[in-house]
């Protein structure tokens, strides 16, 4: 069985099991995912797109780790690193890293949109947790999925807007 279709398999399996619906729960992952695939096709500068790729990893790796059992793999920091080495794998092997001309800052604009996407996500998902913590419950429903999200589009409108990119 070829490695895509196991995984295929793996995930597909784990999003028909849930029992419940979570802040990043599969339906949102889905729509995100899909998402992306519309903007790189409209045109979308690869650094924006690359953001949204990596807040979307992030967010499937939080909602796999807790799903999971070993210690390891319930860390949703750990899965993260690990899904922006194999995303960022997967762009070298398909030829989509190191043109002179994807550059931005001197740093090809995938691997920085990643990077950047990766550091919004968790400092969203902790600016979260931080601010549940203080006030003993969530500020507002849906508070989960906002801070995220939120972070994200404005990280984004920065970068478009600021860079004109």
């Amino acid at each position: 069985m070829p490695l895509f279709l196991f995984f295929f398999l793996l995930i597909s399996t784990l999003f028909l099991l849930a029992a419940t619906a979570q802040a990043q729960c599969p339906v949102c992952i889905v729509t995100v995912g899909g998402g992306m695939l519309l903007a790189k096709k409209f045109g979308v500068d690869d650094l924006l797109v690359s953001i949204w790729i990596s807040g979307l990893n992030t967010a499937i790796a939080f909602w796999l780790s807790s799903k999971m059992k070993s210690t390891i793999l319930k860390n949703g920091h750990f899965l993260s690193l690990a899904f922006l080495v194999t995303t960022l794998a997967y762009f070298q092997f398909t030829g989509q890293l190191g043109s002179p001309l994807n550059r931005f800052f001197g740093i090809d604009k995938i691997i920085f949109g990643q990077i950047i996407g990766v550091i919004t996500m968790l400092v969203a998902n902790h600016g979260y947790s931080y601010v549940k913590t203080r006030l003993g419950r969530a500020p507002f429903p849906y508070a989960k999925v906002a801070f995220p999200l939120s972070s994200l589009v404005f990280i984004t409108l920065i970068l478009k807007f600021v860079f004109k990119l």
